[in-house]
């Protein structure tokens, strides 16, 4: 049996938001490497190994977790984006977002996302979400072939 590196990508501005993800993360084992990106422009150039990212090591992530209120370029966009290329359409993408618009929840939809989940606002809670969604995606869910 083949065993992957579990390759996640972070990508959050808020900086106590980020903290309690990574914590979860990183306490419960749920990925050998992670990656931030805190703004949509710069989780692109991490996935399209552009900028900054140009010389980072080759594979997709095996989960993205996605904020949508970003700068530079929303999570929207961002999501768009990874769906419209066939060298990343397959990643799962989780939309972790404190938006409970239902314009927000149908687009994430629309465009790909794998699930859209409202932060939830106490701190057990939110660590109890990252936890639940990091088991599943980056643990239990098999993806289709890193390129």
């Amino acid at each position: 049996m083949e065993i992957r590196l579990k390759h996640v990508l972070v990508v959050e501005d808020s900086e106590n938001d980020l903290e309690l993800m990574l914590d979860v993360l990183e306490e419960h084992k749920l990925a050998n490497k992670i990656a931030v990106a805190r703004d949509g422009a710069e989780a692109l150039a991490y996935i399209f190994k552009s900028g900054k990212w140009k010389d980072r090591e080759s594979g997709n992530p095996t989960l993205i977790l996605l904020d949508l209120k970003l700068p530079k370029r929303n999570g929207l966009e961002v999501l768009k984006e990874i769906r419209g290329n066939e060298l990343t359409a397959n990643i799962p993408v989780v939309i972790l977002t404190s938006s409970k618009e239902e314009q927000d929840v149908y687009e994430g939809y629309r465009l790909g996302t794998n699930a859209y989940v409202v932060k939830p606002v106490g701190f057990e809670d939110f660590a109890r979400a990252v936890k639940t969604l990091g088991i599943f995606w980056a643990l239990i869910n098999q993806p289709p072939g890193n390129k």
